[in-house]
Order: structure tokens, then C-alpha cells, then sequence
């Protein structure tokens, strides 16, 4: 039995009629950018996650960049990062201009540690992105509380995290900002590139918007040096489709993660993943961590499962921040993490057979 990692064709056989729908409506109606499939699905994601303004833009990484940008961050200033995260956290913030400062995570969540983010806290310090990874909130509370103690905006990169919640309340509208990707493999995702940026400040949601297109309020008019970043008409209206099926997609999820956490407990030196109180994650990947993961992973491959490696190189130890000065050693936390993590097969169309094939797989090899 072959397994993929991830069945995106899946979702569309699922859903073709209403995806074919959505598409039709959007190619008769002659409007393809910022119309009313935008605005629909602005309106409807930011009720989603609880937030007061949604603004479509191009992916997640130019979400990200735009708050920064509009919250005029740029050279001179700092944002604390994540030491274990994917680089496009990082390239956000030097888009800006700015220096992404990085902090350890929670030996357990993965996500960053809260404690050690007011170490790293300078003058300079205008910013803390929080990633929400592999689909479980960060430590929310807490990362606020230190924030607001030293005056700086918490932003939340919630990529990969749609439908998350951090003690009942979704991502999104946990910090100041929130950037979202919806790129195919997220929980959330389109048939292409495409994200969004939630807030409930005003003033940030006027200065996204315009600098998402161009910098202007007015065809002609430009009010701000802006950027051509746009989630396009079409995108919104299969977003909006996809979106009535988000939470019933992540209940699937969870079923399938409840099935390994379940089945691969007395695995001798296999790390599960752990889900503190506060959590309730939407699994985007399932991601265990082993001694031997490079054998592992060859195993699963021979076997025909399908997995990836969520990441195999931190983001200081890439050659594109060699600028930065860091060595190896630098974030022994990070470092450990990336030699040992592996996501395996995750979700809403893996079958229960299909996971119980994972499961004898990994027993068969880990014993």
C-alpha cells in the first residue's frame, strides 16, 4: 500500500461540484482581483478566528511582511523570532529591513519559550513573532505577558495553524496581528499561492490593505510605497468553499493523531508529541522525533510511506544568515530538534487503515 504524506487531490475530489461551482462563478463574473469573492472571504475568515479585519494578500510570507511594514519596522529595529521555525519567519522580518533575533523553544512544545524571550529583549526590541508550529498554539499568555511588560506588539505567524485554539479561542486574534498562509498543504489551503493578515487594530488594517496594493486607497492614487500582493478573486472564492469544511477536516485530523498517540506510546526513544492543557492543535503535521530518524525514515520510504523532515536545517545555521555571525552550537535546542524530528502521514483523508499501516511500520522497525 502506498501512503503519500499528504493526499491533496483528495480534498478536491471531495468537493468538486462546489469547487467547480466557485470557480464558474468567479471566471463569469469578469472581476478578478479585489472583488467581492475577496471581500466575502475576508468577512467570513475574520469571523472565523474571532478577529475584527481580515485583508487578503499574496501568501504568508508577504502576511507577515506587510504588518511589519506597516507598523514601520525596519532597519534598526529588532524582532524576536523563533529559533525553531521554518526561515520564512525569519525572511519576514529582514524583508523589513529589520534583525530577527532568535530564541530557544520549549524543549517540549517545540514552540518558543516564553522564559527566554525577555533575555534577548534590547532597546531595539519592537516585535515578537509567535509561531503557532505544526498546528498547536504557542504559549500565548505568556508570551504577552512578557511582551507587554517591555512595550513591544506580539504578531502571530499562524501558517500553519487555521482553526487552532489557545484556551477556546482560535489563532488569530490572540496577539496584535496574525499572519496566515494558505498555501495547498495547509489545513486551510488553496489551489496556489495565497494568504491573509488579521487584526482588530483600525489603523493596521487601513495600512495592510494599502500596502498590499500598491499603496493605494484609490485606482492611480498612491498614499504609501506599497507592494503588489493580492489574494486574487479566484483563490477567495475556493477558500470559501474549503473554509465551510475546515473544522470538519481538522476533527479528522485529530482522529488520526488520537490513533497514533494511542498506538505508539511504548515506542523505546520515539518522542510524541506533547499537547499542554492550554492547547487544542488542528494537527498540520504530525511530527515524532527519533534517535535514528535518517534509518527510520528510509524504512518508511522502502515501505512505501510517504514522510518529510520539518526542518532539517534551523534557519541560523542556513547559508542565507551567515550575515548574522551564528555557528553551530549556537541554539543546541533547535539544532537537536532538527536532527531528530520526522512527520509522518497526517491528514483529513487518511484512512484509518492507512494510519494502522503507519503504526505496524513503526513497530516493525522500533520494536
Amino acid at each position: 500500500m502506498k501512503i503519500p504524506f499528504l493526499n491533496l487531490q483528495a480534498s478536491y475530489i471531495e468537493l468538486k461540484n462546489e469547487l467547480n461551482d466557485a470557480y464558474q462563478r468567479v471566471m463569469e463574473s469578469g472581476w478578478y482581483i479585489l472583488g467581492q469573492e475577496v471581500e466575502s472571504f475576508e468577512a467570513e475568515f475574520a469571523a472565523y478566528c474571532g478577529a475584527k479585519h481580515c485583508i487578503g494578500v499574496g501568501n504568508g510570507l508577504e502576511a507577515l511582511h506587510l504588518i511589519l511594514r506597516a507598523m514601520d519596522i525596519g532597519p534598526g529595529d529588532e524582532v524576536i523570532v523563533p529559533a525553531n521555525t521554518y526561515i520564512a519567519t525569519w525572511l519576514a522580518v529582514s524583508y523589513a529591513g529589520a534583525t530577527p533575533v532568535a530564541v530557544e523553544p520549549d524543549e517540549r512544545t517545540y514552540n518558543i519559550d516564553p522564559l527566554k524571550m525577555e533575555a534577548v529583549i534590547t532597546r531595539k526590541t519592537k516585535a515578537v513573532i509567535a509561531v503557532h508550529l505544526y498546528g498547536q498554539p504557542a504559549d500565548m499568555d505568556s508570551i504577552n505577558e512578557v511582551a507587554g511588560s517591555a512595550g513591544i506588539k506580539v504578531i502571530e505567524d499562524a501558517a500553519q495553524a487555521q482553526g487552532a485554539a489557545y484556551k477556546g479561542k482560535r489563532v488569530g486574534s490572540l496577539g496584535y496581528a496574525a499572519g496566515f498562509s494558505f498555501y495547498p498543504g495547509k489545513n486551510l489551503g488553496a489551489f496556489g499561492d495565497a494568504g491573509a493578515v488579521l487584526t482588530d487594530d483600525d489603523e493596521l488594517a487601513r495600512r495592510v490593505s494599502l500596502l498590499r496594493n500598491y499603496g493605494s486607497p484609490v485606482k492611480y492614487y498612491n498614499e504609501l510605497k506599497g507592494f503588489n500582493s493580492r489574494l486574487d478573486e479566484l483563490q477567495a472564492a475556493l477558500l470559501r468553499v474549503k473554509l465551510s469544511k475546515l473544522d470538519q477536516w481538522n476533527e479528522r485530523r485529530k482522529q488520526v493523531a488520537k490513533q497514533y498517540l494511542e498506538s505508539l506510546t511504548e515506542l523505546e526513544d520515539l518522542v510524541l508529541p506533547f499537547v499542554p492543557e492550554y492547547a487544542d492543535p488542528i494537527w498540520h503535521l504530525f511530527v515524532i522525533s527519533y534517535g535514528n530518524r535518517d534509518r527510520l525514515q528510509k524504512h518508511l520510504t522502502d515501505q512505501g510511506i510517504g514522510t518529510l523532515i520539518h526542518y532539517p536545517v534551523p534557519p541560523h545555521l542556513q547559508e542565507a544568515y551567515l550575515e548574522l555571525g551564528y555557528r553551530a552550537g549556537a541554539f543546541p535546542l533547535s539544532e537537536k530538534i532538527a536532527r531528530r524530528v520526522l512527520s509522518i502521514p497526517m491528514g483529513p483523508h487518511l484512512s484509518e487503515d492507512e494510519a494502522n499501516q503507519v503504526i505496524e511500520q513503526l513497530h516493525s522497525f522500533i520494536r
